[in-house]
């Protein structure tokens, strides 16, 4: 019986994962071969301007290239707070043994046994660890950039280059999106404790969204034109 219960769990669940993992496994190659099709891959491309400009007059844009990287650490660090905070939270529930670990009701779909619920928290705590840890390493990079981006002024012939603080700030920036991602997949998993079925809901809306804010229009006649290789003219 307690088998029965879990059918929804079991496929509806997966189903909602593999929706977002379709998802991002497709703008994961878009951003390799059309990256300007892409938000993602346009700011990587900005990125590696931006690095280079604030090289080019450092003694004049240090303090404008510093408060930029603090900005940045700041919103990682609110991410990473966040992440942790709800992990413990987490962890204080799955070793207490209070009813919230109870379903509401017997009317939610899905089942309520010891070892799904166990499974509900776990999964959600995970997730959630692991944003937290690419947040920190984010910070990491990041907290690197900001201070050796007035070195290769003072150095022009040492290790510290241009494309060194590039990778630096390629590597930061690319750990604060997939933080952020992780941080937008545990969400759905949070109504996971109500049935399957709010998890599969949310997964799905999630994709158009998440599209919407990743993917760049095209414009129209007048406008800028796609090339095959994603970029415009």
């Amino acid at each position: 019986m307690e088998w029965r219960k879990c059918y929804l769990d079991v496929v509806l669940v997966p189903l909602g994962f593999l929706i977002t993992t379709t998802y991002h496994v497709w703008l994961w190659y878009k951003v390799r071969t059309a990256p300007l099709t892409t938000t993602i891959g346009r700011n990587a491309h900005g990125r590696r301007f931006w690095v280079g400009a604030m090289l080019k007059d450092i003694d004049r844009r240090n303090i404008l290239a510093v408060q930029t990287l603090r900005n940045m650490i700041m919103g990682s660090t609110l991410m990473a707070a966040t992440s942790i905070l709800i992990s413990a939270g987490l962890g204080a529930v799955i070793s207490s043994t209070y009813s919230v670990k109870k379903p509401l009701n017997d009317t939610i779909y899905g089942a309520h046994g010891e070892l799904m619920v166990a499974l509900k928290y776990v999964s959600l705590l995970t997730i959630f660890l692991f944003s937290f840890f690419c947040h920190s390493l984010s910070i990491r990079f990041l907290s690197q950039v900001s201070v050796l981006i007035c070195i290769p002024g003072q150095d022009p012939m040492g290790p510290v280059t241009a494309e060194y603080l590039t990778e630096l700030f390629e590597k930061g920036s690319f750990l604060n999106t997939a933080g952020n991602r992780l941080f937008y997949a545990a969400i759905p998993l949070l109504l996971w404790i109500f049935g399957p079925v709010l998890v599969f809901l949310c997964f799905a809306a999630m994709v158009p969204v998440l599209y919407n804010l990743d993917f760049i229009c095209k414009c129209g006649k007048g406008g800028m034109h796609e090339k095959p290789n994603g970029e415009y003219v």
